[in-house]
């Protein structure tokens, strides 16, 4: 039999058993065994995964694990774009969410503004925001080091921060967002998907003004707000221009 060193990285870990878990553990195998072979009889899903390093290299799931390999498996990543790197599909399975804390309501409505899926409430108790990302999967953003620290969070980043704007280009550089943004297509208020409507469908709650000078409008599926490409449409836009240049 041969042996090689398997490390998990983060969620991956739930799969394995408890002496397994955040440490290198060792794994025998007879010849011929891939990969995926072995990762699969581990009873981690490869779908899951998104890169896997074998002595420091990236590798498909069709390489056939050599005696003393050490090999690094990493779940679906939200803090790094690694299209170049992982051999294992076209692109990351990177889908990235985020819950805000008490002190980052102006964040989450940047957030929103740029289309990504941004939970907020000034209600949110640290136990609730925790639960949240856990279920759904959420990066948790916060001011509180300690929250982002607590031994229940998986996902996190400390906003260091007083300042949204500051707040939001450090958030977009260090999780590399830029491309993944989709703006206007998100509820400021309530984060719910914005989707077009017809005028004459909601014209009996259109101002006599709006009516007059607008024809484009959309409407949050959740809270029913009614959004058109107004001033504050133009504000947004020129916000976008300004301080994401590359978007």
């Amino acid at each position: 039999m041969n042996q090689v060193y398997f490390r998990f990285y983060e969620e991956l870990n739930n799969y394995l058993p408890n002496e397994n878990r955040k440490v290198w553990f060792d794994y025998s195998f007879p010849d011929g065994i891939s990969l995926k072979d072995a990762i699969q009889s581990m009873g981690v899903p490869p779908d899951e995964i998104d890169l896997i390093l074998v002595n420091q290299q990236s590798k498909g799931f069709d390489h056939m694990l050599q005696e003393g390999d050490r090999i690094s498996v990493f779940p679906v990543f939200e803090l790094f774009d690694l299209t170049g790197i992982s051999l294992l599909r076209d692109k990351p399975l990177r889908n990235p969410t985020f819950i805000c804390d008490v002190h980052l309501g102006w964040l989450s409505k940047y957030l929103r503004m740029l289309g990504m899926d941004t939970l907020y409430s000034n209600k949110y108790t640290p136990e609730e925001i925790i639960d949240f990302s856990r279920q759904e999967k959420r990066i948790i953003l916060s001011r509180s080091y300690q929250l982002t620290r607590q031994t229940e969070v998986t996902h996190s980043y400390w906003i260091r921060s007083s300042e949204p704007l500051e707040q939001l280009k450090d958030l977009i550089n260090k999780l590399d967002l830029i491309n993944l943004t989709d703006p206007f297509t998100r509820c400021l208020n309530c984060n719910g998907k914005l989707v077009p409507v017809e005028k004459q469908e909601i014209l009996h709650r259109l101002e006599a003004r709006t009516a007059k000078y607008y024809e484009e409008f959309f409407n949050c599926q959740t809270c029913n707000q009614i959004y058109w490409k107004g001033s504050h449409y133009e504000n947004m836009v020129v916000f976008i221009q300004q301080h994401l240049p590359n978007n």
